[in-house]
């Protein structure tokens, strides 16, 4: 009896010495390769908006786990929430899928696994907040019935709403795979419902607006690169500058804000030192510096030339960030179409960690993305950079542009479309990356 009692004290101080954190740059390597080595569905990325944590015990990695992107749709989670289908993609973000959660093969501590889930959930909603610029209301997890029963979601506090219909998505659309998964989620706030059905989009707990933090110099450099879009506006009536307006509009999009009374209301919380910076209208009479109004937001965005302002922004937003990795991708944009009826697709390039957009290209209907590289990339500073591109673009060409003509990396993916070099690769035996 008494060795019972010392063991569940042994098990609980364990328990206690528990951390769990986001996991840092440097371990990334590691945490993927952990992933990818042991958990039964194996890993090679996850869709989104995302976070890697890490366990610890004295130190030791015991568990890992892995957020992404909430699934599109899954009627039992979505009649829970209650939403309707005109706020459901666009409340999205405010929910988070737990897609891997694996307790590492040497660690045998018994409530080991409830214990990382609910200290994770402590967290969660502040760590993406800070990785994401909002917080996440809802987390969510789909459970393998012919593998696990759930056990540690329930002893964590997760509510299980009945089985998914068995349809996994594939090449945008569902395929019946014919594997219902146990459908799991968590409220993270006591109004979780209520705030993810509100119809109010500018809400407190929405997808929240943030303040920008320009300094003079950021400011000058995007103020001389708006200079070189023209106003359309004749000359008599001008209140506010061109490129104050659009000043305004581009930090208060890049702080989260959707929609002209955003932008505005936005631009009516900067302080004065921010609105100076941003060329706004100086009032003699109040001695002041004056946002524009959402009526004239509107009017000028309207009748701004976007390509112009594209091609104006393009570099400003890659010298602002850290961020050393740029990733390419194609996509075709939906309810979009030409004149002629074919669909519109878009090549862009966005920083990995921060998800912003820093060039973009529409893809001549009569060609792919593999042309569209360069001109991609050409108007870019992006030397000393890894470029990361998918299937398509593993082509010599398009690999001696990146490091001879631009001076960055690159990292391509190797599959049946280059059958000579894959099997190149399989002949070196290696199954992983070399440390």
């Amino acid at each position: 009896m008494n060795c019972e009692r010392e063991s569940d004290k042994t098990n609980s101080a364990a328990l206690h010495l528990l951390e769990v954190r986001p996991i840092t740059r440097e371990e990334r390597g590691q945490w993927d390769l952990l992933m990818r080595r042991h958990h039964y569905l194996g890993f090679k990325s996850m869709v989104g908006e995302s976070l890697r944590y890490v366990a610890l015990q004295r130190g030791q990695w015991v568990a890992l786990i892995g957020w992404c992107a909430a699934a599109l749709s899954c009627k039992p989670r979505d009649q829970w929430i209650g939403w309707p289908t005109c706020l459901q993609y666009s409340r999205l973000p405010l929910l988070a899928n737990n897609c891997r959660f694996l307790v590492l093969p040497s660690v045998r501590t018994p409530n080991l696994a409830s214990r990382v889930l609910s200290l994770n959930l402590k967290r969660l909603s502040q760590d993406w907040r800070n990785a994401h610029g909002h917080p996440v209301w809802l987390a969510e997890t789909f459970v393998d019935p012919t593998r696990f029963k759930g056990t540690c979601y329930k002893a964590a506090g997760w509510i299980f709403l009945g089985h998914s219909l068995g349809f996994g998505r594939a090449s945008r659309r569902y395929v019946h795979h014919g594997e219902p998964k146990m459908v799991f989620i968590r409220p993270l706030h006591p109004r979780t419902r209520e705030i993810l059905r509100q119809p109010c989009a500018n809400s407190n707990h929405s997808l929240e607006v943030k303040e920008m933090k320009l300094s003079a110099k950021d400011a000058e450099q995007l103020i001389a690169v708006l200079s070189q879009v023209a106003d359309p506006r004749k000359q008599r009536g001008r209140r506010h500058l061109m490129i104050s307006i659009l000043a305004i509009s581009i930090c208060a999009i890049m702080s989260n804000a959707r929609g002209f009374t955003a932008i505005a209301e936005w631009a009516k919380r900067c302080d004065q030192k921010m609105l100076a910076r941003l060329r706004c209208r100086y009032d003699e009479g109040t001695k002041c510096y004056v946002a524009p109004s959402e009526p004239t937001i509107r009017r000028v965005l309207s009748r701004a030339d976007a390509n112009a302002v594209d091609a104006a922004l393009t570099g400003w937003l890659l010298s602002r960030s850290k961020d050393d990795a740029i990733a390419v991708d194609g996509k075709t944009i939906r309810g979009a179409s030409r004149h002629t009826g074919q669909t519109i697709h878009l090549l862009s390039a966005f920083l990995h960690n921060m998800g912003t957009v820093v060039a973009q290209c529409q893809v001549d209907c009569k060609t792919n993305e593999i042309p569209s590289v360069r001109a991609l990339l050409d108007p870019l500073e992006i030397e000393g950079r890894i470029i990361t591109l998918d299937a398509m673009h593993t082509q010599k060409s398009t690999a001696q542009y990146i490091t001879e003509d631009k001076g960055a990396d690159y990292l391509l993916i190797a599959k049946d479309n280059q059958p000579i070099l894959r099997a190149d690769i399989e002949a070196l035996g290696l199954t992983d990356f070399p440390p």
